[in-house]
């Protein structure tokens, strides 16, 4: 597919919009790949906020490395992720945001639950994934069921906040982390 190919069913400006984003804030892109959401969230958290594109693979974050330093963005630092921890400064964010990320993450339930640690008080984790309903995510098998999604987070000690249903080929569900 192209870019614009993906921004009719990917919908960013949507999804970015439905987050309501804080300037200010501070946002994990974790599975950030080439960046498509990277810089989106950048924009959104503005100058004074700052965007984590993480991202376990070396040729991903050597280029984003390259395409925020081109595109002379300030407010995004590249971390190279290990498979089990995402690696977010200990500082913390306001928002951990996955697309199209979470049937690759192994052990998802332990994975969530230790990357709670990172979210700061009133912090949010975003899940956009394949429904299984593009050719892609069912041909490659690159999907997860909402139910499971929500399942596997609750056991890592997270709450549904929201579900929101305007993406025709992914979830996007929004959770928070349980009282107590």
């Amino acid at each position: 597919y192209t870019p614009s190919d993906r921004d009719e069913w990917q919908k960013p400006d949507e999804v970015i919009a439905a987050l309501a984003i804080q300037p200010g804030s501070h946002v994990a892109d974790i599975g950030a790949g080439g960046g498509y959401f990277t810089y989106r969230l950048a924009e959104a958290v503005g100058p004074t906020g700052v965007t984590y594109a993480i991202d376990v693979d070396t040729d991903m974050t050597d280029y984003l490395e390259e395409e925020t330093a081109e595109r002379g963005v300030e407010n995004v630092t590249v971390i190279l992720a290990e498979y089990g921890d995402p690696l977010i400064p200990e500082s913390g964010v306001d928002l951990i945001f996955t697309s199209n990320t979470y049937h690759h993450i192994q052990d998802r339930t332990a994975y969530f639950e230790r990357a709670r640690r990172y979210l700061r008080p009133g912090g949010r984790l975003a899940v956009v994934e394949l429904n299984g309903s593009g050719w892609f995510s069912s041909w490659f098998d690159h999907n997860t069921p909402a139910e499971t999604i929500r399942e596997e987070l609750e056991a890592a000690g997270y709450q549904l906040d929201a579900e929101h249903d305007f993406l025709e080929q992914q979830h996007f569900l929004v959770f928070s982390v349980k009282p107590g």
